[in-house]
């Protein structure tokens, strides 16, 4: 995207532009940490289990 082709956008434009790049951003780190915390409570809770049988 060059500036000399394109007509420059308004704030407004810009700033929905960056919000939704923002989302964009924040959803798929949202579904990284969702996803790593299913797994380490898997992981903790299958150790938990093993700590309890033992003791």
């Amino acid at each position: 995207m060059t500036s000399g082709q394109q007509k420059p956008l308004s704030r407004e434009e810009r700033l929905a532009a960056k919000l939704r790049e923002n989302l964009r951003r924040r959803k798929t780190q949202a579904r990284a940490l969702e996803n790593s915390g299913e797994m380490d409570a898997d992981e903790n809770g299958a150790d938990s289990r093993n700590n309890s049988s033992e003791g």
